[in-house]
C-alpha cells in the first residue's frame, strides 16, 4: 500500500482486550481477528494507518492473542501449499498483510485500561509523536480521516481526537467531548475537557470520542501520573483532559463511515454496508439483501378485509 510520507510514522493499536460482548464467538478467537466482510477487522485497521502514512505498527496484545501476531506473520507451509497449486490469488492475499507495514508486537502484561496499554508502548515511540487506533472502530475510508486529524496536530501543535456526534441516550457508552467553542466549518473544535462515560443528564455534548488519537510523547508522562478512574482502570480519556492547559487539545469530527465494531449490530452494520460498497461482489450482495427483505415481509392476507 502506498501512501505519502506522514510526519507521524507510528501507530499504536491496542489490541489485548477480552472481547466479552462477542462471546461465545471470542472464547477461543480474539476478537479483532472475527472477519469484516474478507478480512479480519484488525487489518482494516492496519491499513487504514499504512493509508495515512503510517508505517510503523506497535500491536499490544495478550497471552490470549497469539492469531493476532500470527496474522502478520509469513506461513510458509500455507504458502507452499498455494504455490504449488497455483492459486496465486490466495497466496496474494495471504502474504499481503505482512508487507503493509514494520510489525511490533508487546504485551500489557495485566487488564489494566486502555490508558496503560497505550503507556507500555512508551519504549517504542520515543519521543515522536504518534498515532492510536482501536480495533472496534472501522474507519474505511483509506486513512483520509487520520491524515486530517495528523495534518491538525501538526498545525496547531495539539493532541487530536476524533469525534463523532451520537444521539444523546448513547452518550454515556463513551468518552464525551467537552467543547471550547463551536465546531468549524471544516469539522475542528477546539476541546476545554474530556469526561468518560457521562450519564446522559450531565453530558456536555453529543460529540463521542471515537477510537482515532494522534498525541504528543508528553502524554506518557501524564499516564504515569494518572489515578484509576472508571471501572478501576487507568483511563486515556484522564490523561487526555489533562493536555488541555498544554500543549493543548482539539477535536475533528468526523461525519459517516465510522462502524463500532465492539457491538454486535454495528458489526453486523459494518459487513453489509462494506459488503455493497465492494465494486467486485456489492451487486451480489445488493440482490441478496434484497431477497432477504423480501422474504422478511410479512405475506398479506389475500381474503377481503384480512383475517378476523
Amino acid at each position: 500500500m502506498t501512501a505519502e510520507k506522514s510526519p507521524v510514522r507510528r501507530a499504536v493499536i491496542p489490541a489485548a482486550g477480552l472481547g466479552t460482548r462477542f462471546l461465545p464467538a471470542t472464547k477461543a478467537v480474539p476478537k479483532e481477528m472475527l472477519t469484516v466482510v474478507d478480512r479480519p477487522a484488525i487489518q482494516w485497521v492496519v491499513e487504514e494507518a499504512a493509508g495515512a502514512g503510517l508505517d510503523d505498527m506497535l500491536i499490544v496484545t495478550s497471552p490470549a492473542k497469539k492469531a493476532v501476531e500470527d496474522h502478520f506473520d509469513r506461513a510458509p507451509e500455507l504458502e507452499a501449499v498455494l504455490e504449488a497449486k497455483a492459486r496465486h490469488d490466495l497466496l496474494d492475499a495471504v502474504r499481503h498483510p505482512t508487507g503493509i507495514a514494520r510489525f511490533h508486537f508487546t504485551r500489557q502484561g495485566a487488564p489494566l485500561g486502555l490508558g496503560h496499554a497505550v503507556s507500555v508502548a512508551r519504549h517504542h515511540v520515543g519521543d515522536e509523536t504518534f498515532a492510536v487506533l482501536l480495533p472496534d472502530e472501522l474507519l474505511a475510508d483509506g486513512g483520509r480521516a487520520l491524515s486530517r486529524m495528523i495534518a491538525v496536530a501538526a498545525d496547531t501543535g495539539s493532541a487530536v481526537v476524533a469525534l463523532r456526534e451520537v444521539p444523546r441516550d448513547q452518550i454515556s457508552s463513551y468518552g464525551c467531548a467537552v467543547p471550547a467553542g463551536a465546531v468549524s466549518a471544516d469539522g475542528v473544535v477546539e476541546l476545554a475537557g474530556l469526561v468518560e462515560k457521562p450519564p446522559v443528564d450531565e453530558a456536555p455534548s453529543q460529540l463521542a470520542v471515537m477510537g482515532r488519537y494522534v498525541l504528543p510523547p508528553v502524554v506518557f508522562d501524564r499516564l504515569d501520573v494518572t489515578p484509576p478512574g472508571r471501572g478501576g482502570e487507568i483511563q486515556l480519556t484522564d490523561a487526555l483532559a489533562t493536555l488541555v492547559d498544554g500543549p493543548g487539545l482539539v477535536g475533528v469530527v468526523v461525519a459517516s463511515g465510522s462502524y463500532d465494531a465492539g457491538q454486535r449490530l454495528d458489526w453486523l452494520r459494518a459487513n453489509v454496508e462494506l459488503a455493497l460498497a465492494d465494486p467486485d461482489g456489492g451487486g451480489e450482495v445488493a440482490a441478496m439483501v434484497a431477497a432477504a427483505l423480501d422474504r422478511a415481509r410479512p405475506t398479506p392476507d389475500p381474503r377481503p378485509g384480512g383475517a378476523r
